[in-house]
């Protein structure tokens, strides 16, 4: 990496807009699996003081979008198959409640519908990124929308490692991007109907289909001696 290099950050706050770009990067996979992140690096990078430097690798490592290795140093990780049966497992879990608490009372997000409706254009758009980023903010509305803290906590966490490996292995790519957008609608609809069961199949479903392509593309680039 040239460290002449420089990345603009956002109006927003300096440590927001920082962690925010350094998160794109990792998971558009500019910042490639094993690839090693510090603080001074990220200072040069981005002209920034190494405490806030500081502060943005502990929160990408906090979400998993980065770990630490033996020496402490940040590196950018990729997940293993039983990672991902266990991360979707735990990702099930959190979501399968959230819908159900929706479904009992028929509370469709907004937030969940306008993240759907970015999610079509993106399909239509053929915009991989922009389909990316609409899926996760559909799924964390979900959640949020229930109102309970502790399990928007979990489940932020759990997303930042979903995200990678969305990214890493692009596995929106492998299927019509129709076949998502439907997922979602079933999703809401069962939410809609009132319908906790129903909600919750739809969702397992969905989770079921995200995971075997991510494990489909891991297998093939296994076979095809691509680095993992």
């Amino acid at each position: 990496m040239d460290s002449q290099n420089s990345f603009p950050l956002g109006p927003s706050s300096l440590t927001e807009a920082l962690y925010e770009s350094v998160r794109k990067r990792i998971v558009n996979g500019e910042i490639a699996p094993g690839e090693k992140l510090t603080e001074v690096r990220i200072a040069s990078e981005y002209s920034v003081a190494r405490p806030t430097a500081k502060a943005c690798l502990e929160r990408l490592t906090a979400l998993g979008l980065l770990r630490r290795t033996t020496h402490k140093t940040a590196v950018v990780p990729k997940l293993d198959e039983d990672e991902i049966r266990d991360l979707y497992f735990s990702r099930e879990t959190v979501e399968r409640a959230a819908v159900a608490a929706l479904a009992r009372t028929a509370t469709v997000p907004p937030a969940a519908v306008r993240a759907q409706a970015s999610m079509k254009a993106a399909a239509g758009d053929m915009a991989f990124a922009n389909q990316v980023e609409a899926d996760i903010a559909f799924h964390s509305a979900l959640v949020a929308a229930v109102g309970s803290r502790r399990l928007s906590r979990m489940h932020e966490v759990i997303l930042g490692e979903v995200h990678l490996t969305m990214g890493q292995f692009q596995a929106h790519r492998t299927t019509n991007p129709t076949n998502v957008v439907h997922e979602h609608d079933d999703i809401l609809k069962a939410i809609s109907d009132g319908d906790p069961e129903r909600a919750q199949q739809c969702l397992a479903h969905h989770l079921d289909q995200a995971q075997e392509r991510l494990v489909g593309q891991l297998r093939r680039e296994q076979s095809e001696g691509t680095p993992a």
